[in-house]
């Protein structure tokens, strides 16, 4: 998944050259008025405002559904292990954010399914006697990202540091967290819109 992203980083303005070859092999003869057309997209409002990489994590929170924006799923540094992990489960999520108790809005860490596995399994631990806040990856030592932040520049802060999953907090607190799932879908869907717009635009549709 990891060497995917990377690539996927790497190589995603090629999709722009893609577009172009493919119009130039369909027809040479449109070569010149189409590149011509192309070089003064920079001035078009409607290819400049729909442009790549303009997605935000924001659209992604949105895009969730309530259940995203604002009500996260949460545990408490008190809880067990085996409370959090069952919530988990029962919600098909890779990790929880985890909050001091009657402090929901104020974030102490995040508990994941890896931090169950090393620290729990593989340290032969109880579940059940140990608290998530003995394991959880400290606020301290988290990577965060805002509402603002673009949703290429959070793959690329997930993949460079191996994490799976991003709180979104903002100066009011904790809006929510996100998924390299979800920010791989939102990058696929950008760049599929972008095609569409760049198909339309060379055949006349701007």
């Amino acid at each position: 998944m990891q060497g995917a992203v990377r690539s996927f980083l790497s190589h995603g303005n090629v999709v722009k050259t893609a577009v172009l070859q493919q119009i130039r092999v369909a027809n040479p003869h449109m070569r010149p008025a189409m590149l011509s057309r192309f070089s003064t997209s920079a001035s078009s409002a409607n290819i400049e405002e729909h442009g790549f990489e303009s997605t935000t994590i924001d659209d992604i929170l949105k895009a969730k559904g309530k259940s995203a924006d604002g009500s996260w799923l949460w545990c408490t540094t008190e809880d067990s292990v085996y409370d959090a992990v069952q919530s988990m489960t029962q919600h098909n999520v890779g990790a929880l954010v985890v909050v001091k108790p009657a402090e929901q809005n104020s974030i102490a860490g995040i508990i994941t399914e890896r931090d169950y596995l090393r620290k729990i399994i593989v340290q032969g631990r109880s579940s059940k006697s140990t608290k998530v806040g003995d394991i959880m990856t400290e606020e301290n030592k988290l990577i965060t990202v805002t509402p603002d932040t673009k949703v290429l520049r959070a793959m690329q802060l997930m993949t460079d540091n191996r994490i799976r999953h991003i709180p979104v907090i903002d100066d009011k607190g904790m809006k929510g967290m996100v998924s390299i799932g979800d920010v791989v879908r939102a990058v696929v869907s950008e760049h599929r819109e972008e095609l569409d717009r760049l198909n339309a635009y060379i055949q006349g549709g701007y």
